[in-house]
């Protein structure tokens, strides 16, 4: 191709509309996953905060498995930390990748960067001593499925810092984005979960009772390769020639916004607001 032809399909990509649709369609999703997660960073700070303040910290147990253990210094200290950083990790991840406040804000940009990697870090690896220091957590699809997510945490935020270092932006901006992703599967966990209950009137492939069956199984490895994988799918398409892949994507991106508001409506309505009654 010569230089030309090259600057014209250039031109052509960049005016198609089909690449503003694939931006606008992203953008969407974002704005609709922001506003769950600044719920959620309501709510764990509301309960787990509210509840340490007042003494009540046994109330943990209701949420999470092992949240509180009597004597357990060590082992509460840890669920405290992750908690805690949770928090803090589902506010100060959005916040990173609004194109607005690294243009216009490059030096915060790069340090709330910097203690975003390391937050995600610490909570991986609190996550995974929760995991391993109390026998039988986890079971015998969830543990090796969180102890991949918390390998894909580690892995990313290296990689972010990596490129960053390198200046290799692009590149610095797709892991920082799995790196969200990824570092939101809490989050994810919970609004697919009611999102599919929503959808299907009730909840279908798994005892709510026992908490176990084959949608539970699958949903303890989708909750974050899959947003990774429609990621992917939305980076594949940006860079193809095709607009109908573009438009495809498009409709896909389309469907997960409405999903997922469906599952921050189920997520708020059935586990959130029901925590402070």
């Amino acid at each position: 191709m010569n230089l030309t032809a090259r600057s014209a399909t250039i031109i052509t990509a960049s005016t198609d509309p089909s690449n503003k649709l694939l931006r606008w369609a992203a953008i969407g999703w974002f704005v609709v996953a922001i506003i769950g997660q600044l719920l959620f960073a309501v709510y764990i700070v509301g309960f787990y905060g509210g509840t340490a303040v007042y003494g009540n910290i046994a109330e943990w147990n209701e949420k999470i498995t092992h949240g509180f253990s009597e004597g357990a210094t060590v082992s509460n200290l840890v669920v405290g930390i992750h908690l805690f950083f949770a928090a803090l990790i589902t506010l100060g991840g959005p916040v990173q990748l609004i194109s607005g406040i690294k243009r216009k804000y490059p030096v915060f940009h790069r340090r709330n960067g910097r203690i975003y990697v390391m937050l995600t870090a610490i909570a991986a690896l609190t996550g995974l001593y929760m995991l391993y220091a109390h026998e039988g957590a986890g079971g015998a699809v969830s543990r090796p499925a969180m102890t991949l997510e918390a390998v894909l945490i580690l892995l990313a935020g290296v990689l972010v810092w990596r490129f960053a270092v390198a200046r290799q932006f692009r590149r610095h901006e797709a892991w920082a984005v799995r790196l969200f992703l990824v570092a939101s599967g809490v989050w994810f966990f919970r609004v697919i979960l009611m999102g599919w209950m929503l959808v299907n009137g009730g909840a279908v492939g798994f005892d709510p009772e026992t908490f176990t069956g084959p949608f539970l199984d699958f949903l303890s490895y989708a909750h974050y390769l899959l947003p990774l994988a429609v990621y992917e799918l939305y980076l594949w398409a940006g860079r193809s020639s095709h607009a109908s892949v573009r438009y495809a994507v498009v409709g896909l991106l389309v469907v997960c916004t409405v999903f997922t508001g469906v599952g921050i409506f189920g997520a708020v309505a059935g586990l959130w607001l029901p925590a402070f009654s």
